[in-house]
């Protein structure tokens, strides 16, 4: 949950009085024009950042992540939850793609073994099996600077789930790939947010991904809710009322957008329920 949250960078108020909830095992968009405040929301549910004022805060999974513009004391522990992928990638090109993934499980080993690099027979196996999630296991050894841009980013999902998420957050994930890689990826978040139940929030620039793949859209401008409700609503006429001429570049041209394969069944872990409302 997020409650009356403003971040003011010098004369920018890049967010003003968000509020948003958002429920557990939902898979949901934020869109908006550039600048809108849609990867300054995302850092803020992160806890990489602090909101300005007093009046904001931030709940995840039904704790105190952020208040009066501080980080609470929970804050390491929320974030070891918090699985966070980037526009672009943050892997470590010279190192194998398995070594990548594997960072996801830095926060639950002791801190020599991080620094060594020492991760044992259990852990690698589920980085292993993580990738193949993901679809990309033969690439385990290679360099990550070897893979393309989509690849790096189905790792940077991968080592997400390694980590033990249950809040997934996608900044612009798909924002410098080619169609087809596009759709790999956002294919991705939609299978482990419907096999795990993990929460998602995916900002996206282009508007028809958020209508094919996520029921509900989260509408940012000038760092304002401006529509939160069924992405079907986002036609182009909606857009160009609610962006005016901004909406252009939200709209994708004409066949550039590829067409996902039919939805599958909904199937739910029968361990542990999903935890958390944002």
């Amino acid at each position: 949950m997020v409650e009356r949250l403003s971040k003011r960078f010098g004369r920018k108020l890049a967010l003003d009085d968000v509020s948003l909830v958002i429920e557990p095992g939902e898979i949901v968009a934020l869109i908006g024009a550039s600048g809108s405040g849609k990867s300054t929301l995302i850092r803020h549910v992160a806890g990489l950042e602090r909101g300005t004022g007093e009046g904001g805060s931030i709940a995840v999974f039904g704790r105190s992540l952020l208040s009066g513009g501080r980080l609470s004391r929970e804050a390491r522990s929320i974030r070891r939850h918090v699985g966070v992928v980037f526009q672009q990638f943050n892997l470590v090109g010279r190192l194998p793609v398995l070594t990548n993934v594997l960072v996801g499980v830095l926060g639950r080993i002791p801190g020599w073994r991080g620094t060594l690099g020492w991760f044992n027979a259990a852990e690698k196996a589920g980085a292993m099996q993580a990738l193949a999630r993901v679809g990309i296991a033969e690439t385990a050894r290679q360099r990550s600077s070897t893979l393309s841009g989509g690849q790096q980013q189905r790792a940077a999902i991968a080592r997400a789930l390694v980590q033990g998420a249950k809040l997934l957050l996608a900044d612009e994930p798909i924002a410098s790939l080619d169609p087809a890689s596009a759709k790999r990826v956002m294919e991705t978040l939609v299978e482990i947010n419907r096999t795990d139940g993990i929460t998602v929030m995916v900002s996206l620039h282009q508007v028809e991904y958020a209508r094919r793949y996520c029921p509900r859209t989260i509408a940012l401008r000038d760092g304002v809710v401006a529509y939160d409700g069924p992405s079907t609503a986002l036609t182009p006429a909606f857009l160009r009322d609610l962006y005016g001429e901004a909406s252009e570049e939200l709209i994708l041209p004409e066949g550039d957008f590829v067409d996902p394969p039919p939805p599958r069944p909904v199937r739910r872990p029968l361990a542990e329920p999903a935890l958390a409302t944002i």
